[in-house]
């Protein structure tokens, strides 16, 4: 492929900084795994290529292979794994009836099933008992209420047990469940819940954040107001401080009302929770997931990469925002004990993730890129001020994760943590490349697409390619991704999201590199692209070199194609305390950017910003900041609730018309 249609980035280091002691993948559950398929097969697995190559060249008996595996409940007749393979529409083991809930509630006993802690360090831990008489309680009263299968439930709730409790007993009825964070007011929630016309919205009365308790009463009053096919409201106190609503019907009620654990079971898609893509560009599309699809990917996802069983504790730092809380849920579904942090990630410090880590045993621990960086620059020692004797994997996922930081990692927590990056995403409620428990880990890449990811870099002309940047495609399909979003009868939404550009074939949207050795790095969107003189180049390159020097606390980059035929590509940046943006900083930003990324995307400008806006969970809003930037009206592409600082976004209007207008 030319370099006129070739992105470009940073070299990387040969050898892997992490490789898989042979005790511990003798003992894993992939191991485990491959045994059971050559059972089936006669044939051998003695690496994980030959497992995903497998994978994807069979992949209607690999997932049959997982079920059986996890000995995945359903009723009715199989049939065949894939029973049409077309994208979109393929359609799995048609004729099986089964359901979430029932999955994630297989475990009992006293041993606990959710540690969930809040910020002010109060913590409550359920049993698996108490866990299924508790969703059995909130099923009871929802039948009462005339909740069916089929019906929209949601939930305005912090990251806490009632809002596990709350979507179990949903899906156990086989209705859809919706959730978003209290962070979002009434306008945001409602731009979400309205579209699926509700009929119960369970809403906790506030959240604490950074130390400060937020009375949502206000907020939840005029949600209800915004949802009017509702027709009940549970009340569920978190704080305890605001007034009770008298027509709302009170959780600690609905619990001590005790009733038998039942579920539906449903079709395979049959429609499990509806989530949304990030809402910057309009109204937030609902992405739909099946029952069956998220049972299939996440005990693959979870019990065989992530090596998740009984007696493990799962902790992934998460909002209920986020899709990584309904991955948190699902690891109920192997059987680990799932920790819950409703709080901020910073207080009182940035050490608090690893307190929590180390004071509950945490086996595997997810966080952001971001709040690695944060931790390297506040000078954390986690390792040496706190017991992370049971840490054996420590994931990452929202944004590529540097090599600065795997490096880190391994000085500083321990040198035999798994660093596990993923790249997936909400659409598919999953993950398409990471890494397993016999997989190598190579500083600033992703150890190998997953298991059961067809997953290619493609060129302009629909040809992989190998060792250079191309559009992250799945040639073949994966049971969870969406049956359908919502509000799209003919799926012609759901058809351009996707397949509009290779017929047949997911495309993602991110700009990937398959290294001759099958691991996988991330370049950023590829919407988003850094288009210099015919050259790309992702923005996640830029930000790997700026985002790890001292000085800098946070950046953005942009390339806008202006009115006049002109291209400005800025880089905006966040100081550090006691940094100042003068000659020697900025020619020391190009300097680096110029050496370490690309000579070609050295910035026209190096402009200092008070915040970089994100989506509320976590992603740079870099193509509305491009669209206000070439003139766009701020209020017409992107809803104030669907950023984390609407402010910082007003910002960028200063720089309407390009180097002109800052100038």
């Amino acid at each position: 492929m030319s370099s006129s249609t070739t992105p470009v980035g940073p070299g990387r280091a040969r050898d892997p900084i992490w490789s898989p002691r042979p005790v511990d993948v003798d003992q894993s559950r992939i191991t485990q795994f491959s045994e059971f398929l050559s059972s089936r097969t006669g044939s051998t697995y003695p690496d994980y290529g030959d497992l995903w190559r497998y994978s994807v060249d069979h992949i209607g008996e690999f997932w049959a292979a997982v079920w059986d595996f996890f000995d995945i409940v359903s009723e009715g007749e199989r049939g065949l794994s894939l029973g049409a393979s077309e994208m979109p529409g393929a359609e799995w083991f048609p004729g099986t009836r089964l359901n979430y809930a029932e999955h994630a509630l297989r475990h009992a006993g006293a041993g606990p099933a959710i540690v969930a802690i809040s910020e002010n360090g109060s913590t409550e831990t359920t049993s698996w008992d108490e866990l299924r008489l508790q969703v059995a309680s909130v099923a009871r009263w929802l039948r009462d209420h005339g909740v069916q299968q089929g019906d929209r439930v949601v939930g305005y709730l912090p990251n806490g047990q009632p809002a596990v409790v709350a979507f179990l007993a949903t899906a156990s009825l086989g209705a859809l469940w919706s959730t978003c964070g209290q962070d979002y007011g009434a306008a945001g929630a409602a731009a979400r819940f309205a579209q699926l016309a509700p009929v119960v919205l369970f809403a906790a009365d506030g959240y604490t954040w950074n130390g400060e308790t937020h009375d949502r009463s206000d907020e939840t009053a005029a949600l209800r107001e915004l949802l009017p096919t509702l027709e009940a409201t549970v009340h569920v106190p978190v704080l305890g401080t605001s007034k009770v609503p008298t027509d709302s019907h009170q959780w600690d009620t609905i619990l001590s009302e005790e009733a038998p654990l039942e579920f539906t079971r449903v079709a395979f898609d049959a429609p499990l929770w509806v989530l949304y893509s990030s809402g910057t560009t309009g109204v937030p599309k609902g992405i739909v997931h099946g029952h069956g699809g998220v049972v299939l990917d996440h005990h693959k996802l979870l019990g065989l990469h992530h090596d998740l069983g009984p007696g493990d504790r799962f902790f992934w730092y998460t909002t209920t925002n986020w899709m990584m809380w309904n991955m948190v849920v699902s690891g109920l579904m192997v059987g680990a004990t799932i920790v819950l942090y409703d709080g901020s990630p910073a207080h009182p410090g940035p050490q608090r993730l690893w307190d929590i880590a180390a004071d509950h045993d945490v086996a595997v621990l997810g966080v952001s890129p971001g709040y690695l960086l944060g931790c390297a620059k506040a000078g954390l020692e986690p390792s040496r001020d706190r017991d992370l004797s049971t840490l054996r994997m420590l994931g990452s996922t929202g944004a590529p994760l540097p090599e600065a930081s795997y490096l880190w990692v391994r000085d500083h927590v321990r040198a035999d943590v798994q660093v596990a990056s993923v790249s997936g995403g909400t659409d598919v409620v999953s993950g398409f490349a990471g890494s397993a428990p016999n997989t190598p880990v190579w500083a600033g890449e992703l150890s190998a697409p997953l298991l059961g990811v067809a997953m290619e870099a493609w060129d302009g002309r629909g040809e992989s390619v190998v060792g250079e940047v191309g559009e992250l495609v799945v040639t073949k399909p994966m049971p969870s991704m969406p049956v359908f979003f919502w509000s799209d009868p003919d799926g012609s939404r759901y058809h351009d999201a996707y397949f509009d550009t290779f017929a047949g074939v997911w495309r993602h949207g991110d700009w990937v590199t398959v290294t001759e050795r099958g691991s996988v790095t991330i370049s950023g969107r590829s919407d988003a692209t850094l288009n210099r003189q015919g050259v790309r180049l992702g923005s996640a390159d830029i930000y790997q070199v700026v985002e790890d020097m001292p000085e800098i606390d946070d950046a953005m980059v942009i390339g806008a194609e202006l009115d006049d035929g002109g291209y400005w590509m800025p880089l905006f940046v966040v100081l550090a305390a006691g940094a100042e943006l003068d000659d020697d900083l900025r020619g020391r930003i190009n300097g680096a950017i110029r050496t370490q990324a690309s000579p070609r995307h050295v910035p026209d400008d190096i402009i200092q910003v008070p915040a970089i806006p994100r989506t509320r969970t976590g992603k740079k809003v870099e193509i509305p900041v491009k669209r206000i930037v070439q003139g766009a009206d701020l209020n017409r592409i992107v809803g104030s609730d669907t950023v984390d600082d609407v402010e910082a976004l007003r910002y960028f209007a200063r720089f309407r018309d390009g180097v002109s207008a800052y100038t």
